[in-house]
């Protein structure tokens, strides 16, 4: 489906743009998901790092809103019919980015809860392994999807569902721990929220992967058994 699916937007003038303006969200949301990184875990934000979160976030909702109306619209034409696949797959792609650029505006907001660095023991240390993981997945994912390149996205998708089972047991492990109610605010919440961003790359890598019905769905067997039919 993907593969196809770029073959379209690739060549087709009407489909083109909301190609680019796709790749155009996806951007702004990793530029968003590193600049909330660097504000939690630094544990500082300036009124200029806050608005141009807030600004980059509102690009995004209007790019999604965009992308929305020209779908509408070119699928109101009888002889665009066809490319209806192309465009609910599209439409559910673009709300996963969306909601990315809300989760990364929700990294950036913890420093209300608990301003300063967060801590450098073994929970922090974890934590930064979470971030690290979620980074590299968005970093490598426009490349993934561009080249439709199914064996690099199986890997993140596995990657990506270490890291939701690591963040599940890491809230466990902060709930334990001796730190002070804001502190494990900030854990806990940062540890969600980037399970959360997480969650959204894998749920667009699964395009990848997994015919349309199943595009959000990767559940390890029906991911190996779409990989061999």
């Amino acid at each position: 489906m993907l593969r196809e699916f770029i073959s379209i937007f690739r060549s087709s003038d009407p489909l083109r743009e909301l190609g680019e303006q796709f790749n155009q969200m996806l951007q702004i949301a990793q530029h968003l998901t590193l600049k909330a990184g660097t504000i939690i875990f630094e544990g500082k934000s300036s009124p200029e790092a806050r608005t141009w979160i807030y600004e980059q976030d509102v690009k995004v909702n209007a790019l999604e809103r965009e992308i929305r109306k020209q779908v509408i619209a070119h699928l109101s034409l009888s002889q665009n019919t066809l490319d209806l696949p192309y465009c609910l797959l599209l439409m559910s792609l673009v709300k996963d980015v969306e909601r990315i650029g809300d989760y990364s505006k929700n990294l950036a907001e913890i420093v209300d809860f608990r301003p300063g660095a967060l801590p450098e023991d073994a929970i922090g240390t974890e934590l930064r392994e979470v971030r690290a993981g979620v980074e590299e997945a968005f970093e490598r994912l426009a490349n993934v999807l561009d080249e439709s390149d199914h064996e690099a996205a199986l890997e993140l998708i596995r990657r990506g569902k270490d890291l939701a089972r690591q963040c599940k047991a890491l809230i466990r492990k902060i709930a334990a721990s001796e730190h002070d109610p804001a502190t494990v605010t900030a854990l806990t919440l940062g540890t969600r929220y980037y399970k959360r961003v997480g969650g959204h790359v894998l749920n667009i890598l699964s395009s990848v992967v997994m015919p349309l019905h199943k595009v959000d769905y990767y559940d390890e067997d029906s991911v190996l058994a779409s990989s061999k039919t």
